[in-house]
């Protein structure tokens, strides 16, 4: 049988080592960055395996050195705007780093989040990072004996689980306040998911903005969501055959606005000639939106960023030394002052 002259065997350590002039051991060593090698010697073996079009076998030198170099991600969806920002600036804070991200969603199911986790650990990655999601902070605590854990959307301290939010009463507080600036007094809230510590935090800020500024809360004015678009097309049909006065909605995120946005759409009452609408998280399509979403910008790019820089230094034993990104409100045209 005529050999493939398309083939050709595989390039060894050995090969490598020998044509370098180096020892094996050594070769090795650059590879897994176990121990420094002089400079000398990493230009040799850097040129012979640029010559030799050398491929290191990553199996091989997982299972050799016990690290997979991958980073689990947790997430709660693979198709949110909210999750995708994120997931993209962990994967930059990852770039040179030698670490992958593997990437799984719990969809909100405390049962499948557990269960997503363990078949991150099973395939051995050195971290996980984990967005938001229905475990509880004692059952982080407890994976994170076992593995580095760095959490966003909870206050976690501990020697290999780290975790932070951002300040979700502040930013409704913003939000609120901008509309009481701009003249509104009868505003509707449309809030998140009763159990999520976001939406409670935007709940109790919206409350006591209106407090502050001596406004009288309307019970009635206060309806049920769940961050999701059809919840609020569903609130803002509740709050007009409810008969309720209002001249503004805030809306517990941006995908609530949407559906709100289209429920007044189809009442045939302007955004924001007739009411006034604000949301939370400042996604990518807010600003196209028909106006253009004022909303509280939620950075969550660099949210990301920070999770990986963060389990990268976990991972190494490094200082956690991370600046938390800052919430702040981002004015377009869905707001009008009123008299």
């Amino acid at each position: 049988m005529k050999k493939d002259s398309s083939s050709s065997p595989m390039v060894t350590v050995h090969e490598v080592a020998r044509v370098a002039g180096v020892s094996a051991a050594t070769v090795s060593r650059f590879l897994n960055g176990t121990a420094k090698v002089s400079e000398e010697k990493r230009q040799a073996i850097e040129s012979v395996i640029e010559k030799l079009n050398y491929k290191p076998n990553v199996l091989a030198q997982n299972l050799k050195t016990g690290s997979s170099r991958t980073i689990g991600v947790l997430t709660q969806s693979l198709v949110s705007g909210y999750f995708a920002d994120a997931m993209a600036g962990i994967d930059e804070a990852l770039q040179g780093t030698g670490y992958a991200p593997l990437i799984v969603s719990g969809h909100w199911h405390a049962d499948e989040e557990a269960e997503r986790i363990e078949l991150l650990i099973a395939r051995r990655v050195d971290g996980l990072v984990i967005l938001s999601g229905k475990l509880k902070d004692a059952q982080i605590l407890k994976l994170s004996q076992r593995v580095p854990i760095v959490a966003f959307g909870r206050d976690l301290s501990a020697p290999r689980a780290y975790g932070f939010c951002l300040d979700n009463y502040w930013g409704a507080c913003e939000a609120v306040g901008y509309l009481i600036d701009q003249g509104h007094r009868n505003i509707a809230f449309i809030t998140g998911p009763s159990d999520h510590q976001d939406a409670l935090a935007r709940l109790a800020g919206y409350r006591d903005t209106l407090a502050k500024h001596g406004i009288k809360e309307q019970q009635q004015l206060i309806v049920g969501g769940d961050f999701q678009e059809s919840s609020g097309l569903l609130a803002v049909e509740r709050l007009l055959e409810s008969g309720q006065r209002f001249s503004a909605i805030f809306c517990a995120n941006d995908l609530t606005a949407y559906g709100a946005r289209l429920a007044l759409y189809r009442r045939g009452i302007r955004v924001p000639e007739d009411i006034s609408v604000i949301g939370f998280d400042d996604l990518h399509s807010s600003m196209y939106t028909t106006p253009p979403l004022t909303t509280v910008r939620q950075p969550l790019f660099d949210v990301g960023k920070c999770l990986g820089r963060a389990i990268v230094k976990m991972i190494g034993h490094e200082t956690l030394d991370i600046e938390v990104p800052q919430l702040n409100l981002v004015v377009r045209e869905s707001v009008k002052r009123v008299d």
